[in-house]
């Protein structure tokens, strides 16, 4: 029934009956598999840390938590739409977190489903004012982004009289907290951190609600062509609305790992990380235009994220070569989507 669904809506690369050969080249995760591999292998010969266990880990942390953020932007990417508050909602639930618990004396528990309520309610007005309007998203969440930050540095401000919120390890339940969302393992003697655990826990849920679910082929019917969607039964704007509340809910988790691990959190956490999150999600595979990517291309983009900003590092490179080298990847990953988009159709013909 869901394949027949999404059959209707427009042409599906995933149904289409093509060679290996074509199928392989059809991923929209190949031109990053590769670019990380050439990363890694570029890196690898430049510094014998970057290989090493420990250098493993310190660049693989980067890439953790915003691998989590670029699964659930590359569903919204997917779905046609792109939140550009994503990265300030990290802020915004870590500093509600926060000041509820050492600021208010809040239970920690009540803290944390109030600032995960709260996230999730700015990913529903923000997916419902798209639905209602009819605006682009890029308008809608600019406007959400703006509000946020301002928000976010003037409550922070009121309350504590500076710009950050201190302390949250000595609230109740800090212990648990931190085994969740900021424990390490041991690994070859390196220590690794939890969040890469659930790094892959998100790749993978992703993975499976865009291939193996109806609300998969909501997703990319959404995207592909939202009126014909529509006109066989793919309720667009219930799937619209549900991309930006898993957008806010992997912003929860973001910003509650990092206030646990830092234990304490800037105004300003998370601006300018939303377009992060949106290059990693297009270096992955992510057509700006919806209706094609994956999760494993936005979280191996995530990757490539990770090991450049580190392996500069152990390069001995001036820092300043890490934009010029994640531009030029973004470049160089539309140009070679846009080529895998036209192939896909072609080989339908």
């Amino acid at each position: 029934m869901s394949t027949g669904t999404a059959t209707a809506a427009g042409p599906d690369e995933r149904l289409a009956r093509v060679g290996p050969l074509k199928r392989l080249l059809l991923k929209p995760e190949l031109g990053a598999s590769i670019g990380a591999v050439l990363v890694f292998v570029f890196f690898a010969v430049l510094s014998d840390v970057f290989r090493s266990a420990s250098g493993v880990a310190n660049w693989l942390d980067p890439a953790s938590t915003l691998g989590i953020m670029a699964v659930a932007v590359a569903l919204l990417m997917i779905g046609g739409h792109f939140d550009l508050s994503a990265g300030v909602q990290t802020g915004t639930a870590a500093i509600t977190s926060g000041l509820l618990t050492t600021y208010y004396g809040v239970n920690t528990w009540a803290a944390l489903l109030i600032s995960l309520a709260l996230v999730l309610a700015i990913g529903f007005v923000n997916g419902y004012l798209v639905v209602r309007t009819g605006l682009p998203s890029f308008i809608i969440t600019l406007g959400t982004f703006l509000m946020l930050q301002g928000l976010n540095l003037g409550i922070t401000k009121l309350v504590t009289n500076t710009v950050q919120v201190n302390n949250f390890n000595k609230i109740i339940g800090y212990d648990v907290l931190h085994a969740v969302f900021a424990s390490e393992i041991t690994i070859a003697g390196a220590s690794f951190q939890i969040a890469i655990l659930w790094w892959v826990v998100a790749t993978i849920l992703g993975s499976w609600l865009l291939l193996r679910t109806r609300f998969g082929n909501w997703i990319f019917a959404t995207g592909g062509d939202p009126n014909a969607g529509r006109n066989v039964g793919v309720p667009v704007a219930r799937t619209t609305i549900s991309l930006f509340m898993i957008t806010s809910f992997a912003a929860w988790f973001v910003g509650t790992t990092q206030i646990v691990r830092l234990t304490s959190i800037q105004a300003q956490a998370g601006f300018g990380q939303e377009l992060i999150y949106i290059v990693a999600a297009v270096i992955g595979g992510c057509l700006l235009t919806g209706g094609f990517g994956s999760a494993i291309g936005a979280s191996i983009g995530a990757l490539i994220f990770g090991m450049t900003s580190q392996g500069i590092v152990y390069a001995g490179w001036d820092a300043d070569w890490f934009k010029f080298f994640l531009g030029a990847m973004l470049l160089l990953a539309v140009l070679a989507n846009q080529y895998i988009r036209r192939f896909a159709e072609l080989s339908r013909r």
